[in-house]
């Protein structure tokens, strides 16, 4: 038998690469599509707070992961995005693990059930940079388009159930507990907490279409209906961390003089919060508002006053003289509280109404330094290389993620929304979205990563 040229030899395996690499491609797409799939299914699981649904959202997070090994495996070469966020997020599971094997955590179910929902959601940080790392524009472009349907339609479902259902949650189901339910959640602090984070992403993505089109004016006025159920579910947490938010992109833009395609963005955004507001009066009832304006009321509350939160916050880190290294261990909060608790109570207080002081109490000092280096990395790789980035509508998009982060950051210092997996699930994705295209930005210009 003949032998192949060397020519058609060097054809052949051009071919066999070119095919891996299109197989691996094709990986990489489906798992993006079983990412969105997974944050879109994740809220309406009733905030995949129950067993069965955090333990489906573990699952589908590592398949995930496996989706993302298998693609590298297809294209012959592993390319990992480094983010520096790994690094204090991966020894903040390192103490959950100390303290579970090493006998030091006073609540060892808690805490086993705490480690498999924080590495869940480190999984999905990691997965979802590695995925829009390598995305293009048309999946960052379909990424704004669905969370802005997908807000509008959670928002719409929510306003109708909240004036036909009788604190029902689809129409059938009774919280075994009782709650202030809105949307798909028991608590509307919480459906307060996922809107924060659609939103702003919403918004960056219509404030990004081009001007004077019908397809811009549709989605301005679609993004209504989510800021005015925001505003409708009657979480002061959820009203002050909207504000936060708009603040923050209010300095950015005069920060920066922001323009994008030769237009302001001041005035159309100003001008839907307006409209949103106007529509939320027109359907609030009346006690909606009255509940809004009790704001900054620290003692006279429909329900856990602010008070409470502030006396709960403080006594949480009584804990910290007895513990003040490793804290009394992750998801050990429910079971530690009672002795420290310095007044009495008729309500369950799982969590501390403060995510902040909730973790410190878990943790100790460890936890807090890398909560704290965390936050400082977190913030300094969202909103650096603004003037650049935001000459793209990517990098618009990732601004709306970073704040929603924000908003979900001012929240937790009255409410516990990172202990809900869906709420967790979108903010560990968005805060991946937010920071990735600045670890790209940084690895090709300086040529050292």
């Amino acid at each position: 038998m003949g032998t192949l040229p060397p020519q058609a030899s060097l054809i052949s395996v051009h071919e066999e690469v070119a095919a891996a690499e299109s197989l691996g491609t094709r990986v990489l797409s489906a798992a993006r599509l079983v990412l969105l799939a997974t944050l879109l299914g994740a809220p309406l699981a009733f905030g995949a707070v129950q067993p069965w649904a955090w333990g489906a959202l573990s699952v589908l997070a590592t398949a995930l992961l496996l989706l993302w090994a298998w693609a590298q495996v297809q294209q012959d070469a592993v390319r990992v995005v480094w983010s520096p966020l790994y690094l204090p997020a991966t020894l903040f599971l390192v103490i959950g693990l100390v303290q579970l094997f090493g006998g030091l955590t006073l609540d060892s179910p808690g805490t086993r059930e705490a480690l498999v929902k924080l590495g869940t959601n480190l999984i999905l940080f990691f997965v979802a940079i590695q995925l829009m790392a390598t995305a293009p524009k048309s999946v960052w472009g379909a990424w704004g388009l669905t969370v802005t349907v997908f807000a509008f339609s959670l928002a719409l479902f929510a306003i109708l159930q909240y004036f036909s259902s009788g604190d029902l949650i689809y129409w059938a189901v009774r919280p075994r507990d009782g709650g202030y339910v809105f949307g798909p959640y028991v608590n509307h602090n919480h459906y307060a907490g996922l809107m924060e984070m659609l939103i702003p992403i919403a918004a960056a993505y219509v404030l990004s279409q081009p001007a004077n089109s019908s397809r811009r004016v549709l989605l301005a006025f679609a993004l209504l209906a989510p800021i005015a159920s925001l505003l409708l579910s009657g979480s002061r947490g959820g009203l002050m961390s909207l504000l936060v938010e708009v603040l923050i992109l209010a300095i950015v833009v005069q920060k920066h003089r922001l323009t994008f395609a030769g237009r302001r963005v001041a005035v159309p955004a100003a001008l839907g919060l307006m409209l949103a507001a106007l529509l939320f009066l027109w359907m609030d009832p009346g006690n909606v508002s009255r509940r809004l304006q009790t704001i900054a009321d620290v003692v006279h509350s429909p329900e856990v006053a602010l008070g409470d939160r502030l006396v709960a916050g403080r006594d949480s880190l009584r804990v910290l003289n007895t513990r003040p290294w490793l804290g009394t261990g992750l998801g050990s909060f429910a079971t530690v509280f009672p002795q420290y608790r310095s007044f009495p109570t008729d309500f369950l207080w799982d969590h501390a109404h403060n995510d902040y002081t909730e973790a410190l109490a878990e943790t100790g000092a460890a936890g807090g330094v890398l909560i704290l280096a965390a936050l400082v990395l977190f913030f300094r790789q969202a909103f650096g290389d603004l003037g650049e980035r935001l000459t793209h509508e990517a990098g618009w998009l990732q601004l709306g993620a970073a704040l929603g982060c924000c908003g979900l950051l001012v929240h937790s210092f009255v409410d516990f929304n990172l202990h809900i997996p869906a709420n967790a699930a979108w903010f560990v994705v968005s805060a991946a979205a937010g920071v990735t295209r600045v670890c790209l930005f940084r690895r090709v210009h300086d040529g050292r990563r």
